[in-house]
């Protein structure tokens, strides 16, 4: 992949419409508020959120846990800008960095966020981000994701005419069919989980946690 190739926050839809729509239609403070508390932030850590996006989490992890040194990283320029204007207007000191997950190297991370990403990518990128927030971790680190997981149902349906309409199937699918929790695992995870699961008009948002072995 390259700046050219990733599939934007809100696929085929206006960027600066992501915060609206994943408002209006995600349950976004129920799935957020459960991060935080899977996440257990603790004084001076340092947070990777990787697709960090318009900066909704890592301002909201901020603001619930000043003594935390947040890093969001994201490859959209554009929703870099939003999420800069969003810290600052909230007063929150976030290091904001443009890259990939699988371009974020060894950092001794005490902990890496990721929500709403890893539908968006291909196979390749998954594994590779996974194995690079678990090269980015110390031993004993935590991973939290809240993504799209395995639907069922109506979920499978809701998800069809809604993410995959504007991500696209290819890359969506293999989240459909329930493939993240395996994919934890194959990148080195241990303890990996799935934490809770929040239902949606597009989707299931499930919650995986997880840990870099000591």
């Amino acid at each position: 992949m390259n700046e050219h190739s990733y599939t934007p926050p809100l696929g085929t839809g206006d960027t600066a419409d992501y915060d609206r729509a994943i408002r209006r239609w995600t349950r976004e403070m129920r799935w957020r508020r459960r991060m935080i508390a899977l996440l257990g932030p603790r004084l001076g850590e340092t947070v990777l959120d990787i697709g960090c996006g318009t900066g909704s989490f890592a301002v909201m992890l901020k603001a619930a846990a000043p003594e935390v040194r947040v890093v969001g990283i994201d490859p959209d320029a554009e929703a870099l800008a939003i999420a800069r204007a969003k810290a600052e207007a909230a007063g929150a000191d976030i290091d904001w960095q443009r890259g990939f997950a699988r371009d974020i190297g060894c950092r001794s991370a005490n902990a890496v966020t990721s929500s709403l990403m890893f539908h968006q990518v291909p196979m390749a990128e998954k594994r590779a981000g996974l194995t690079a927030m678990h090269a980015a971790l110390r031993p004993g680190g935590r991973l939290v994701i809240a993504d799209y997981g395995r639907q069922r149902g109506l979920m499978r349906l809701l998800f069809r005419l809604t993410i995959q309409r504007l991500d696209g199937v290819a890359d969506t699918q293999p989240n459909a069919d329930g493939v993240l929790p395996d994919l934890v695992r194959a990148a080195g995870f241990a303890n990996v989980r799935e934490a809770g699961r929040v239902h949606t008009v597009t989707g299931t948002i499930s919650l995986i946690a997880a840990e870099r072995s000591a």
